[in-house]
């Protein structure tokens, strides 16, 4: 299973994306892509993502540091996104 990353606009005019499946090396640049192109706030719902990497979490914690809002995030994506923290 790939990476896949649905936009959508919701009422308020806040834009989430909706990443599902696997977020991993092979998908960090697409994926950074995706996100360099949205302007404005938006958020990530990672509710449907089934594995991550290391590169994914750096990733996903320099996405939330910028002021990204990660929703329906793993626990166990959570908690590497905190250890990764801890280490810079």
């Amino acid at each position: 299973m790939s990476c896949r990353i649905d936009r959508l606009v919701s009422a308020e005019n806040l834009v989430v994306l909706f990443i599902s499946g696997r977020i991993t090396g092979e998908h960090v640049d697409m994926t950074r892509g995706v996100l360099e192109h949205e302007s404005g706030h938006f958020a990530i719902d990672l509710k449907d993502v089934l594995l991550v990497d290391r590169e994914a979490v750096k990733l996903l914690d320099l996405s939330e540091a910028n002021g990204t809002e990660l929703r329906n995030c793993p626990p166990y994506v959570r908690e590497w996104i905190s250890r990764e923290r801890d280490h810079r």
